[in-house]
């Protein structure tokens, strides 16, 4: 790896008019046997490599245009950080990558989290900090656009460079250290969602076991990258696999990640991926991105060993809807052969594994499987199949009623590479009654809607629209809530009107409103925001 020298950066900084041009501030080393400092921090206008080598030789304008910018002095305040802290040897991303090169890039990526792991301290840098503490509660006001807290909480690469180092310590704006991480794992599990052991010890030794993969994905659901094939790149060292990097390949990224993951593991839970999926909803067993895994944090694998028990155990209580004849339960207990529960091949058919499976019907063609994973409640997680063409499987979310009969323990082809596809239903937004009454559409939660024409899709989580309308001469205004669900359609609108007060534009108003339906166990909580126009 490419390390900054401490003490030459800071002597060309104090001396940038006389210093000598061929003084080098960057030195190759082995990460394995170098002693060095690692910053983490919000990228904005930064220091690039090649600015960084020939700062000395530019002219003075320019070089005068790169000093002012906030990452050189963030390059700068590091580096006093770290002779402060006894270190030689400083590595910063923007500074230390030839980006310019993309064999250096790729190499760069895939060994990262070593090298955050290898670091001996970390410096977390909170640009949007000011007090001289760590946050000790959310703040929407401050940080609405990163859940309330610090933007660095909000984004994809910093998971890895929070998790990887051992010692990591955060400091504001003024690089005043606020907290270190060994102190503050309780906050920062309350922030992230990762276990304070986790924070404490690192990925391998969490009880002497890695957490499953739906659980270290679901630390990423929330995280936000500029590139989306980053959203993929930037969880390689937590899954401990490397992949060559190809920007401009879209979410196909982290398919790519998910089938590396496979290659090395036997862990079923990533394909326990958002079990409450919307209903119509057919595509690949594989995830498109980390927020599929939102909810995933409670899910843990169940040993092979006692994955039969553990089934017998649910459908003797019920758990599972299961209704058996005598004897059967023995027949599929032998029947189920943990070598090859463990066993993954990935083929030009789809991932083929064997699993138990559930199926009501044959004809249906709607099938079942259990994993070997569960909640934190015990419950063991299962996954709704389609049978698309003999002999693959793809992912088919449906609403079905049991009783099953006794699972049989199959070989699966499961799809791989289908593109997600599923119901579209679209309706017409009209406005006039209420135009006529002096009201106007002043806002739609949790998506903008162009024109009068709402569109639902299968995809996770648009399955609701809220229309905000307002009379601001009347002070007045009411919400009508559109929906689609289980191919079903409905529409409410608030009973009561929304008075704003006493203001004839108010900031904001809040109105939470519960809807529950016929559906069984679906219910939505509503806030709706109704800000001024």
């Amino acid at each position: 790896m490419r390390l900054l020298d401490v003490a030459a950066v800071l002597d060309r900084e104090r001396n940038i008019r006389t210093v000598d041009p061929e003084a080098e501030v960057l030195k190759e080393l082995d990460d394995n046997d170098a002693s060095y400092a690692i910053l983490s921090h919000r990228w904005g206008k930064e220091v690039t490599y090649d600015e960084m080598t020939g700062l000395s030789v530019m002219n003075p304008r320019k070089r005068d245009d790169v000093r002012g910018r906030d990452g050189y002095q963030k390059i700068i305040e590091s580096c006093k950080q770290a002779k402060k802290d006894g270190y030689r040897w400083l590595w910063i991303d923007t500074c230390c990558i030839d980006k310019r090169s993309s064999s250096e890039l790729s190499e760069a990526i895939n060994s990262m989290y070593r090298w955050y792991r290898n670091s001996k301290t970390c410096y977390v840098y909170l640009h949007d900090i000011d007090e001289p503490a760590f946050p000790a509660k959310q703040d929407f006001s401050r940080f609405g656009k990163s859940n309330g807290w610090p933007e660095w909480f909000s984004r994809g690469w910093t998971l890895q460079e929070l998790i990887a180092p051992m010692e990591v310590e955060f400091f504001n704006k003024d690089w005043v250290s606020i907290g270190a991480k060994k102190r503050l794992t309780s906050k920062l599990e309350d922030i992230t969602g990762i276990p304070e052991q986790v924070l404490e010890d690192g990925l391998v030794t969490w009880f002497g076991e890695r957490p499953c993969t739906a659980q270290i994905m679901s630390w990423a659901a929330d995280r936000k990258t500029t590139r989306v094939e980053d959203r993929a790149y930037s969880l390689l060292g937590l899954f401990d696999v490397n992949m060559p990097m190809m920007y401009g390949e879209g979410s196909k990224a982290f398919r790519r990640l998910q089938l590396e993951i496979m290659r090395i593991s036997s862990d079923h839970s990533i394909f326990a991926w958002n079990p409450k999926a919307q209903l119509g909803y057919r595509g690949s067993v594989l995830a498109e991105d980390p927020s599929y895994f939102r909810g995933c944090h409670d899910i843990k694998n169940v040993k092979p060993s006692l994955f039969v028990k553990r089934i017998k155990e649910y459908i003797h209580n019920g758990e599972l809807a299961v209704v058996t004849k005598h004897g059967e339960l023995s027949s599929f207990s032998n029947s189920v052969d943990s070598t090859q529960l463990l066993r993954w091949d990935i083929t030009n058919l789809g991932i083929h594994l064997s699993l138990p499976v559930l199926c009501n019907d044959p004809r249906d063609r709607y099938y079942k499987v259990i994993l070997p994973c569960c909640d934190c409640h015990g419950i063991l997680i299962t996954v709704d199949l389609l049978q698309t063409d003999e002999p693959r499987y793809c992912h088919g979310y449906y609403y079905y009623r049991p009783p099953y009969p006794c699972p049989e323990f199959r070989s699966l082809y499961l799809d791989c590479f289908r593109e997600p596809e599923g119901s579209h239903d679209s309706r017409w937004l009209e406005d006039g009654a209420a135009s006529s009454h002096g009201f106007t559409r002043c806002g739609t939660f949790p998506r903008e809607v162009a024109g009068h024409t709402v569109t639902f899709s299968s995809s996770p989580g648009d399955t609701l629209i809220v229309v905000v309308y307002a009379n601001d001469d009347a002070r007045t205004r009411f919400a009508v809530g559109l929906g689609h669900y289980n191919d079903k359609r409905w529409t409410l609108r608030s009973r009561h009107t929304i008075s704003c007060g006493t203001h004839l534009f108010p900031s904001l108003t809040t109105v939470e409103r519960t809807f529950t339906f016929l559906e069984p166990f679906f219910m939505w909580r509503l806030s709706v925001m109704c800000g001024g126009r």
